[in-house]
């Protein structure tokens, strides 16, 4: 017997490892998403099937594809074109590629430090 992965557990799996990516907790999701968390809740443990608008809501709050959300693409990475900041960014040229990487760079290390304490 095979232990087969439903995409109903694929979305639930998908869905908490985009919400971690971000940074947010299930209230902080349900705040961008315009829902309630336990909807949240219960869409992370399965109990719950989203709609095609509630899919729609949660791609857009976590800036992210609703292809990975559904295990069409196996990479957030993959994923990132739904990202508005990685499609500015893709659009620089230049010089203009180098500030913007710079500027990242200095935001990620002062987050690391934030996190550190």
């Amino acid at each position: 017997m095979t232990d087969k992965i439903t995409p109903s557990q694929i979305f639930s799996e998908r869905l908490r490892e985009a919400r971690k990516l971000r940074g947010y907790n299930q209230e902080d999701l349900a705040a961008r998403a315009e829902m309630p968390a336990t909807t949240i809740a219960h869409f992370e443990t399965g109990t719950r099937k989203p709609s095609f608008e509630s899919l729609r809501r949660l791609a857009v709050a976590l800036e992210i594809t609703t292809d990975f959300l559904l295990g069409r693409v196996d990479s957030p990475e993959l994923a990132q074109a739904g990202d508005p900041l990685y499609r500015d960014i893709g659009r620089l040229s230049g010089n203009d590629r180098e500030i913007a990487k710079d500027f990242l760079k200095m935001l990620a290390d002062r987050n690391a430090k934030k996190d550190k304490g």
